[in-house]
């Protein structure tokens, strides 16, 4: 095992690290963030300053975070924060970590919703968005972030998912224009009607679900799990969509390549009316709908 039995530099501490991670798929980029974070510096700071000496106990406590990763952890969950469109997000084991893919639903979202801003003059109204499964929040906070005229309700089943939302959007300094609920995808018996509904529902087959070590299995299996085919939480939202999209509205939905194609069957089983186009993701897989309502 590795351990700290005399003074070490950075340069000696992180190659001990990298070491240790060796079998990973990303072990040398792991090990900086997580001695980074160890000693309350960047990745910039060690690589200039290689020879300054570390105390045994910030060894010690960067070693152990270097076999919790060894062992599957997940970076941001031993760091508590992951990184979203350019800002930094809390995570923790009650929420999914964002990926880069889930960027392109706020990318859509934005371009949406700004084309809005731009054909109201002078002062446009609020712009409503709504986020079914809204977890972190990265999503839903981003788009207000980029949006000053965007207020956001959104959704979870998990209390303690919502408990991160609200902690992100205070951090953002959005929450003034954020509501959240607890409910199974939607909140019940609402008549409201959105400019962009958006949603990174549980996608992924039950039998297939991974389990630890991967990295994926440390996350909440209820953020996970679509049930059967991965798509029983998309049939629920899809049954409320027709009456929460309002004219002109877009709805994205995020799922995977192997489930993509039923989820847009469903889409447009629900809304004939409307456009469903499938998009995709920055390696040209399929990965998210996009159901487009008229003006």
């Amino acid at each position: 095992m590795l351990s700290s039995q005399k003074p070490q530099t950075v340069a000696e501490t992180l190659a001990r690290g990298t070491e240790l991670l060796a079998d990973g798929p990303s072990g040398r980029t792991d090990a900086q963030i997580l001695l980074a974070f160890t000693i309350g510096r960047d990745r910039a700071w060690l690589l200039a300053h290689g020879e300054t000496f570390l105390s045994r106990a910030q060894a010690d406590r960067y070693l152990a975070l270097c076999r919790k990763r060894a062992g599957g952890m997940p970076v941001a969950y031993i760091t508590g924060f992951a990184g979203f469109y350019g800002r930094e997000f809390a995570v923790n084991e009650h929420v999914l970590i964002p990926r880069p893919e889930s960027e392109h639903l706020v990318q859509d979202a934005l371009a949406h919703l700004r084309s809005k801003v731009d054909a109201r003059s002078p002062a446009p109204s609020v712009l409503t968005v709504y986020e079914a499964g809204i977890g972190s929040g990265a999503i839903g906070c981003t788009i207000l972030a980029e949006v000053p005229q965007a207020a956001l309700e959104g959704s979870d089943i998990s209390f303690a998912a919502l408990k991160v939302a609200e902690y992100n959007a205070r951090r953002l300094n959005v929450y003034v224009r954020c509501k959240f609920y607890a409910a199974d995808v939607v909140k019940p018996n609402s008549s409201q009607k959105y400019d962009v509904v958006i949603a990174n529902l549980p996608y992924i087959p039950s039998a297939a679900v991974p389990q630890k070590p991967d990295p994926v299995g440390f996350e909440p299996r209820i953020a996970l799990d679509g049930g059967a085919d991965g798509l029983d939480h998309y049939r629920k939202l899809l049954t409320r969509l027709p009456n929460m999209l309002r004219s002109g509205g877009l709805a994205l939905m995020e799922a995977a390549p192997p489930t993509i194609g039923r989820l847009a069957g469903l889409a447009r089983d629900a809304m004939p009316h409307a456009a469903v186009e499938i998009r995709h993701d920055y390696a040209g897989l399929e990965r998210y709908v996009a159901v487009s309502l008229l003006p």
